[in-house]
């Protein structure tokens, strides 16, 4: 657990609103099912191994998503090695957002606002300490020559 609660486990990381951050590691051949928050959408992002989460295969660097309003999860490791896969889950935005490079906003004009106070150096994004690179911040490409519009992505794949 390095964010949240899960099976009894709960993380020492403070967070400014509820997030789910888990490491899963699964036997071979075996089926685990997660209590989880009904209120959370959830993303099962698989590093090693093969699963299947819910009916949905999963290929290593593979995302599956499961919306809001389930209560279990569960997860089945379909090859005869461990799998590893990364749990993470939180409350759905309840607004449509854009993400461009490391920003997220909601408008085209928030995300170039963003973008310039970066450039500036903003105290706003805080600094690294102990960084053995570049002591400079890495600069954002330029925006794109058309207006960025904040949508909901249609591939994502949910699984049942």
């Amino acid at each position: 657990m390095f964010l949240g609660t899960l099976a009894g486990s709960t993380s020492p990381v403070g967070t400014f609103t509820a997030l789910l951050g888990a490491q899963i590691d699964i036997s071979p051949r075996l089926t685990v099912e997660f209590a989880i928050n009904e209120r959370f959408e959830h993303g099962v992002l698989l590093d090693v191994g093969a699963l299947k989460v819910g009916r949905t295969p999963l290929a290593a660097g593979e995302l599956a998503y499961q919306g809001a309003g389930k209560s279990t999860l569960a997860l089945r490791n379909t090859a005869d090695a461990p799998a590893r896969a990364l749990l993470l889950g939180g409350e759905p935005f309840g607004e449509n957002l854009l993400m461009w490079w490391n920003f997220v906003g909601r408008t085209h004009d928030e995300i170039a606002e963003y973008r310039e106070q970066w450039q500036n150096g903003s105290a706003r994004f805080g600094a690294v300490h102990g960084y053995q690179g570049t002591t400079q911040r890495l600069p954002a490409p330029p925006l794109p020559t058309v207006r960025l519009k904040p949508r909901r992505s249609p591939s994502r794949r949910e699984s049942p």
